[in-house]
């Protein structure tokens, strides 16, 4: 079983923190640390609820210092590191110009030697895709076209791409990709989100929403991406399945029996002393102790 540290840049967002949560969950044996988007939070009263939370607000999500740009964030951690992973979980894709976050992208997996992994989805909150200049109503399309489109730029020395909604011509971008790749993990628990993790991802997120039942939703999801991928020739053994809910050696064993190759997990401490201690702790009880699942 592999583990990463959830909501690492919210729970750790100043530079001394930052880099001290990523140095002791490197040490401690964490796989990977994963950063959350939002680029911005609406605070009307009558803004869009948002479903990650039980009481609809995103306040809890940013109570230790707002939401750091994610890639700013594992940029600024991967100096301080040498093998971590470093994740999104997730980044919104159809709020960014893809050729611009190909680029961006591709500078951070070349200058951590290739340790990116992008969780990416399409969001669900219509005032920030506002806020930032972009629709929101043919976010999904747009989604799997910009996929395409990265993947073309970070593969091919000399690069074209003729879609709906994105076009260039011979274009060369560069630093590339260490593996000339980046792995795409799909979030989300939609039809659309289903399909194309089945269809584009490497990895899926199988997001289960407050007051859902995991036991019940989450080997439904998993399953259901298995059986899309092998429908349409993929091998759905390849895909990696990452979710979160487990702290301990006996819950581990669950999620690895419905299919869980990763678990995140959020630290509880605030304190940079604290949070060592707890890491360590985790790192010897739990991680130690579930690296044949």
């Amino acid at each position: 079983m592999k583990w990463g540290v959830v909501f690492s840049s919210t729970g750790f967002p100043d530079p001394d923190a930052a880099v001290a949560l990523a140095q002791a969950a490197e040490e401690a044996g964490f796989e990977s640390l994963w950063a959350p988007e939002h680029v911005v939070m609406a605070k009307a009263p009558d803004a869009t609820p948002y479903r990650g939370m039980p009481d609809g607000k995103m306040d809890r999500l940013a109570r230790r210092g707002g939401i750091p740009d994610p890639l700013t964030w594992l940029a600024f951690v991967a100096s301080a590191t040498s093998c971590i992973k470093l994740g999104t979980n997730v980044l919104i894709v159809p709020e960014h110009q893809p050729v611009v976050l190909a680029k961006t992208a591709a500078t951070l997996d070349h200058l951590s030697r290739g340790r990116l992994i992008l969780g990416i989805g399409v969001g669900e909150l219509p005032e920030e895709y506002s806020a930032v200049g972009m629709e929101f109503r043919n976010r999904g399309k747009r989604m799997d076209e910009y996929i395409d489109a990265m993947r073309v730029l970070w593969r091919d020395d000399i690069a074209s791409f003729r879609g709906e909604h994105v076009e260039f011509d011979q274009m060369e971008c560069r630093p590339w990709p260490v593996k000339r790749a980046i792995p795409l993990h799909i979030g989300g628990n939609s039809d659309a989100a289903i399909r194309r993790a089945a269809l584009k991802g490497d990895g899926y997120f199988p997001f289960v929403f407050p007051g859902e039942d995991i036991k019940v939703v989450l080997p439904r999801l998993v399953q259901r991406v298995k059986a899309e991928a092998a429908a349409a020739g993929r091998d759905p053994e390849a895909l990696e399945f990452t979710s979160g809910g487990a702290r301990t050696v006996e819950e581990a064993r669950w999620y690895a029996s419905v299919g869980i190759d990763r678990i995140g997990v959020a630290v509880r401490a605030s304190g940079i002393a604290e949070m060592r201690d707890e890491v360590r702790r985790f790192g010897d009880e739990v991680i130690a102790n579930t690296t044949d699942l």
